[in-house]
């Protein structure tokens, strides 16, 4: 008889992997993080597989901002760092403040670049999402795709900006997110290094800054960093092999996190493993634990699927997916991230939870598994989930590499604006662990219930949709029909 998933042993993981502090790519949690997971798997008597890695590591060591006026220096309160961004001397940089609005970096040769970034609002839901299904049916995403993240993977290109225009450091201020929603946010964590130091303040921080900044004052920004040319990390996987010995199924998620959600993935890991260590299943499953997903630009490979962590992983393995020469072919992938997550919205611009669950955005690879998913969630109790198709060559976590490569998957990536927040209470006040487990014994059954289906049934992978799409945000939907009436209404007005 199989063993159970524990919800008393996962908050307790939930826990110990708190007590590693921000896991960040190559950093001491990180590595504390994973040694803690490979002695659990270890002592399940499973072996375990190392891919061991050299990389580039900037990690914040110290922050400040003063700004000088006629009473002196006066503190100004940091919101967080911007990442892999650049670093100062123990005495910082001093220099005049040139406000330079948003869209506009002008003037900022030897100086500080002060530039607002706006919340984006403008984008709609659909330009990234295609729904497939929902449960229950009422279930719609915004109408615009909006908050720290999104607005940051937008607007990724103003440090560089500033650089390129002379700055010697840049101060970023939020606007249109509350201060508190935006606090100890690490963003954005997908590009390279920047070149110049540059530091995020709130809107409340940000008006100061302004002001200080028209009057033509001066100040200090101090950000140290522990940079690394040849710092450590490393992916590892274990597997249950199979009775079927050409067939496999992967099972991924990433080490790398800043809170209790973000990655708590590898703790849901455990226990799945658990259950199945001791039984056989009908083809080998793969449990895959990679690193990079907090530093893509250097882990990700374009032959491996992509720009998520786990491409570099399939690039390594092929033998382990591709089917070709002898090689195990991947039938299914199922992929998991950031559970337990409840709803925490800005609401008359007070940052607070709403009482719901977050709504689970969970990609499905073709109808079958959808089909898969959506039966095996409608047994819970605590649910609030959409199933998406890739969309626009946009599919976002760790499962996108695995279709991109043409596995049929399920992957969860449930994306609240908390995600990348490094706080001290690892954001455990907006973690439910009747949640978390809920999502962890779907994935035991779907896991099964996989397994149960021929590679037949399970099916090709679908490719992206392109521009037609079912609407998220319960809008009209894209459909061959609307875009016909669209281009007619069009030619009518132009004929006018």
């Amino acid at each position: 008889m199989s063993k159970r998933i524990s919800k008393s042993e996962m908050l307790k993981g939930i826990k110990t992997m708190n007590s590693f502090g921000s896991r960040i790519t190559g950093s001491k949690g990180q590595l504390d993080f994973i040694n803690y997971l490979k002695n659990e798997i270890r002592e399940m008597g499973l072996e375990i597989y190392i891919d061991p890695f050299f990389f580039k590591k900037w990690e914040k060591k110290e922050a400040s901002l003063k700004v000088y006026g006629y009473n002196g220096p006066e503190d100004i309160e940091i919101s967080s760092v911007f990442p892999y961004s650049g670093e100062t001397k123990d005495s910082g940089i001093t220099s005049e403040l040139v406000y330079s609005g948003g869209d506009k970096i002008a003037g900022v040769k030897d100086k500080i670049a002060v530039v607002e970034v706006t919340q984006i609002t403008e984008l709609p839901s659909e330009l990234a999402f295609d729904k497939r299904s929902s449960y229950p049916d009422d279930v719609t995403l915004p109408t615009n795709y909006t908050g720290p993240v999104a607005t940051t993977f937008v607007k990724f290109t103003y440090a560089r900006i500033a650089k390129l225009k002379g700055a010697r450091a840049v101060i970023f201020i939020w606007k249109g997110i509350s201060d508190e929603c935006v606090k100890g946010q690490y963003l954005p964590f997908i590009l390279e290094y920047q070149g110049i130091p540059a530091l995020w303040v709130g809107e409340k921080e940000g008006e100061r800054i302004k002001e200080a900044a028209q009057a033509h004052r001066t100040a200090t920004i101090t950000l140290t960093a522990d940079t690394q040319r040849h710092a450590y990390t490393e992916s590892f996987y274990c597997m249950i092999p199979g009775k079927n010995e050409k067939e496999s199924v992967i099972i991924n998620t990433h080490t790398d996190g800043t809170n209790c959600v973000e990655e708590n993935g590898p703790i849901a890991l455990l226990q799945l493993i658990k259950t199945m260590k001791d039984t056989q299943p009908e083809r080998t499953h793969i449990f895959v634990f990679v690193t990079g997903h907090f530093r893509l630009p250097m882990f990700r490979d374009i032959t491996g699927g992509g720009i998520q962590a786990t491409s570099k992983w399939l690039a390594m393995h092929r033998d382990l997916w591709d089917g070709k020469s002898g090689h195990l072919k991947a039938v299914a992938g199922v992929s998991v991230e950031h559970l337990g997550c409840m709803e925490w919205a800005d609401i008359d611009g007070e940052y607070k939870a709403t009482g719901e669950i977050q709504t689970e955005l969970v990609y499905t690879g073709n109808i079958q598994m959808n089909d898969i998913y959506m039966d095996t969630v409608r047994e819970r109790n605590l649910v609030r989930t959409m199933t998406l198709r890739g969309h626009n060559l946009l599919h976002f976590g760790e499962g996108q590499p695995l279709f991109n490569v043409g596995i049929p998957e399920i992957s969860i990536v449930t994306a609240p604006d908390y995600l990348c927040v490094e706080s001290e209470s690892h954001e455990m006040e907006k973690f439910n662990i009747d949640l978390m487990y809920e999502q962890t014994k779907t994935f035991e059954k779907i896991i099964k219930k996989i397994d149960s289906f021929s590679a037949k049934d399970i099916g090709n992978c679908d490719d992206y949709s392109i521009v037609k799409y079912n609407s998220v945000s319960g809008k009209n939907d894209m459909n061959i029909n609307t875009i016909k009436r669209k281009v007619l209404s069009v030619i009518t007005k132009k004929n006018d």
